[in-house]
């Protein structure tokens, strides 16, 4: 037994001298359940926003209306929005005081997904909006030449910017999931008893890392988030490029 303690002690200094990165404090299930979070809080808000967003762009693709450059002007302003801002106003309209107080929302994924829509909803409107007003005119031409309606004109020049509307959806998707400021105000970056992340997602859990000085393990988190962000770019990468391809 004392054999085993010396060698203990001896391989102590050894074992402290292993580099950082692999160091990993983490639960079991800790680290794929703030991926689950991660991924769920922001393609709900993304779905949500693409359901709000593309048709508000269809609208306002095909219809002329007072104040409608007005309303372009607030939708591209909304892309920059600050983040903690819009995480502020959630959280007050979730809170006990606010009108969605009721629903006891404060530090939930539900909050995260409100905050999370606010912010993607301008991207995928704004530029859905690019991609249809963008069709060349003689599309929309050639379909009514043709007899088309006003309804079947829409659908083909839809058709036309469909590569257009999924990069804006991936582009919402991106600022979502990369997003730290307003989740981690209106979600609380909580972690259960158990080790399993209830409200933290990749970038509050980063976030969090750093600040306790272990970087290794930030940088480690890091990794997985860039990760996923490039997989949204290579998505967005060939989408263009097969729609180029095909026109």
């Amino acid at each position: 037994m004392s054999v085993l303690l010396d060698a203990a002690v001896q391989a102590g200094p050894a074992v402290r001298s292993v580099p950082a990165l692999v160091d990993f404090p983490f639960a079991e299930g800790y680290v794929t359940s703030v991926i689950a979070v991660s991924l769920y809080v922001s393609v709900a808000a993304v779905a949500l926003s693409t359901l709000f967003g593309v048709p508000v762009a269809i609208a306002m693709g095909f219809a002329d209306f007072l104040g409608k450059r007005f309303v372009k002007s607030v939708i591209n302003t909304g892309m920059g929005f600050p983040s903690v801002v819009v995480g502020l106003l959630v959280l007050f309209a979730v809170s006990n005081r606010g009108p969605l107080g009721p629903l006891d929302l404060v530090f939930t994924r539900e909050a995260m997904i409100v905050s999370q829509f606010v912010l993607a909803t301008p991207p995928v409107t704004a530029i859905s909006l690019a991609a249809i007003t963008g069709v060349d005119d003689a599309v929309g031409d050639a379909a009514r030449a043709l007899g088309g309606t006003r309804v079947d004109t829409a659908l083909v020049v839809i058709k036309e910017a469909r590569y257009g509307i999924a990069t804006a959806v991936l582009a919402g998707f991106g600022r979502a999931i990369s997003e730290v400021g307003s989740v981690l105000i209106v979600g609380g970056n909580i972690v259960g008893s158990d080790g399993v992340s209830k409200t933290r997602t990749l970038t509050t859990a980063i976030q969090l890392e750093a600040r306790q000085g272990r970087y290794g393990t930030a940088m480690a988190l890091g990794a997985v988030l860039v990760t996923l962000v490039l997989l949204v770019n290579a998505v967005v990468v060939r989408l263009g490029d097969t729609g180029a391809v095909n026109r």
